[in-house]
């Protein structure tokens, strides 16, 4: 299915939002992620359904000063 990740249309296999992450080699305790703009805490992941078109908006914090 596509979906626009960060802003970039994606082709994915995912299922789930935890799904993605994994497919994308993040580390998912060092991420935030988003779906249609509302925030979907790391625990509620692997419940998170993906659809064709979703928006979905995954960071990592950046260190510095």
């Amino acid at each position: 299915m596509q979906i626009l990740l960060n802003g970039a249309p994606v082709e994915t296999a995912a299922r789930t939002l935890a799904d993605l992450v994994e497919e994308r080699a993040l580390d998912a305790t060092s991420v935030a992620t988003a779906l249609d703009a509302e925030f979907v805490p790391r625990a509620l992941r692997p419940a998170t359904s993906l659809t064709e078109g979703a928006r979905v908006e995954i960071v990592a914090p950046m260190q510095g000063g």
